[in-house]
């Protein structure tokens, strides 16, 4: 009776560990989604974007 009562918690937790990683694509999803909108509707603006793709660091070390 003790090894069921253990597969049923290890099946509880893997249910709810797949609905945890099911929620977290579907935020990754939904925010993607949103920037890809957002980049969208900046291409139609007269003026553009500002920092476009521009890098956080240089592509290239200085040369000494």
């Amino acid at each position: 009776m003790f090894e069921y009562e253990i597969q049923q918690i290890r099946s509880a937790e893997m249910i709810r560990d797949a609905d945890h990683f099911r929620m977290a694509r579907e935020a990754v999803r939904s925010r993607r989604a949103a920037r890809r909108e957002a980049a969208r509707s900046g291409r139609d603006d007269t003026e553009g974007q500002v920092n476009g793709h521009r890098h956080r660091r240089p592509r290239f070390a200085r040369v000494a």
